[in-house]
């Protein structure tokens, strides 16, 4: 790659610069410490004037990219944006149910002025539980444990749900608690 990118007459920063990425990453890429992303392959080798198998391979060849090859590239790149695009999106709502949960326990201690009432322990409960359900998961999607568990369906999905129960139950023990004590 940067036998390519000498070529063009760019710098590392130019060419991290057209690719929305840092200089820190090309040169990664260059050493081989690091892959691009398959979503940039498309656009890496528009800009280097190479193939994808030149630039995957390391390799430099005469002939020129395969309409093929290129269709099929720029078809994983996009299915790759795509995948990227559900998992922040997912990522986001479940964010918002935590904040929501987490912004909830002050109202609902608001409204509920008496700390006597058997209620606040419970709404705190299932408010704190949603706010560790929604962390523990955020870090499982990030981390591609999710991905893993869902692979593994039927067994996983039960022990994943057994795991969500417990934590609210947790969250709704420990306000009971908390309010009683």
């Amino acid at each position: 790659m940067k036998q390519l990118r000498k070529e063009q007459g760019i710098t590392q920063e130019q060419f991290a610069e057209k690719l929305g990425v840092s200089g820190r990453t090309v040169s990664r890429w260059e050493t081989g410490s690091n892959m691009p992303d398959i979503s940039l392959l498309v656009e890496i080798a528009e800009i280097l004037d190479a193939s994808i198998p030149e630039i995957i391979n390391g390799e430099r060849k005469n002939e020129d990219m395969e309409k093929e090859v290129r269709e099929v590239a720029e078809k994983l790149s996009d299915y790759a944006d795509e995948e990227k695009k559900h998992l922040l999106k997912r990522v986001e709502i479940i964010c918002i149910v935590g904040l929501s949960a987490m912004a909830a326990e002050p109202m609902i201690e608001s409204v509920f002025t008496n700390p006597a009432l058997p209620v606040l322990g419970y709404l705190r409960g299932v408010s704190r539980g949603l706010t560790a359900g929604a962390l523990i998961t955020v870090l499982l999607y990030t981390t591609g444990l999710l991905a893993r568990i869902r692979r593994k369906k039927s067994e996983n999905m039960k022990i994943l749900l057994i795991f969500w129960v417990v934590v609210l139950l947790i969250g709704l023990i420990a306000s009971i608690a908390a309010s009683v004590g």
